[in-house]
């Protein structure tokens, strides 16, 4: 686990320490986001663009289409009731 201290800048800036920064691959550009969590800590988590991102499914490919077919047939389902109570 990495500890690392920066300072806050009279602009309300803070540099993340360069072990962070290489660690988390986070460059110029890179978004962060803030949440506090239920215990008054601060988290920062940064987001990868999104072309960092093609093809992180592959791994899961065969439930992601498992998922996705077993949605489709639950909504060809209730469009079936939905059609069948129409029609009463």
């Amino acid at each position: 686990m990495l500890s690392e201290t920066a300072t806050v800048t009279s602009k309300s800036m803070v540099n993340i320490p360069a072990k962070i920064r290489k660690k988390y691959l986070i460059r110029e550009g890179t978004k962060i986001i803030f949440i506090e969590n239920e215990n008054g800590t601060l988290e920062l988590i940064p987001v990868p663009p999104l072309s960092e991102l093609f093809g992180v499914d592959r791994v899961h490919r065969d439930v992601l289409i498992a998922g996705i077919r077993e949605l489709h047939s639950e909504r060809r389902r209730e469009a079936a009731l939905d059609r069948k109570e129409r029609n009463y």
